[in-house]
């Protein structure tokens, strides 16, 4: 009987990838036994109890059916963190880790202290991820959600950068003073065009509509972000913005159209342009 399988068990006769269903059966693992990642291998001749063996029945289930893994297990990495995640936010990519390392490269050049100002921050990943790394700057999230801000302040907690990240409720700009000024405005906003047959593939089909789609041709939300920036940078001030992977020289020459001057396209480790950057 299915009761009586082991770990290993488990696991061969799942129809997941190895890999997806191990770190499902891992959460299971610490969800009801406090157990390592490692005992999925360390453990395998363990037979789960009835409850812990209907949870892991219910996750296989909700995978193959294609919910993401993130909301599953309700966390995900993202550079130096951990976060919380479920489907009120879109789930961090690796690829908007760029735009961290952009900001962090940024502060180290200004000296290590910085304000910075995320628009959209979602699950607050890039504010988090610089305000871990970078404890002298000063982090301002904005997010019109707020259900989006709720996990983003928890996970500040979580992570124990409570009182480290001021977040801010409202559209882009309008979220904070009409004199707040940065050094540095990072953004990873909605750029997918209206209608992508993209949306309903994979896990886009379960992530918040808002935080992937303008609802319009893309570039409503980039072109929002980059018009106004300069109104909210210091002199000399850098915003780096991601966008899709056929948008570089249109978000580009929205930034040169605003005024930004060093403009720059920024490689994801795919080699694909993903992220603009410009200048005050």
């Amino acid at each position: 009987m299915s009761a009586d399988l082991s770990l290993r068990d488990l696991l061969r006769n799942s129809s997941l990838p190895q890999s997806e269903a191990r770190l499902l059966l891992a959460h299971v693992l610490e969800q009801y036994y406090q157990l390592p990642r490692s005992a999925v291998i360390s453990q395998d001749e363990m037979v789960l109890s009835a409850d812990a063996l209907a949870n892991w029945k219910e996750l296989e289930a909700k995978r193959l059916n294609g919910e993401p893994i993130a909301y599953l297990v309700g966390k995900k990495g993202f550079h130096n963190i951990e976060l919380q995640v479920a489907p009120g936010v879109l789930i961090p990519r690796p690829e908007t880790e760029l735009l961290v390392e952009i900001g962090l490269r940024e502060i180290n050049r200004l000296g290590g202290k910085a304000s910075l100002l995320d628009l959209g921050t979602g699950s607050g990943a890039i504010a988090l991820a610089i305000a871990s790394a970078a404890p002298d700057s000063l982090v301002t999230a904005t997010d019109q959600s707020i259900e989006a801000l709720t996990i983003a302040k928890t996970n500040a907690k979580h992570s124990n950068l409570e009182g480290r990240v001021q977040f801010a409720l409202g559209s882009w700009y309008a979220a904070i003073g009409e004199d707040a000024i940065f050094d540095l405005i990072l953004s990873n906003p909605p750029y997918i065009e209206k209608g992508d047959p993209h949306l309903q593939q994979g896990d886009l089909r379960f992530e918040p509509l808002g935080a992937l789609t303008d609802q319009a041709n893309g570039f409503s939300c980039l072109e929002a972000i980059i018009s106004s920036a300069s109104a909210h940078l210091n002199p000399h001030g850098l915003i780096a913005i991601e966008h899709g992977f056929d948008q570089s020289k249109a978000v580009m020459d929205l930034m040169k159209s605003a005024g930004l001057r060093d403009i720059e396209a920024h490689l994801d480790l795919a080699g694909h342009r993903r992220v603009a950057s410009g200048r005050k």
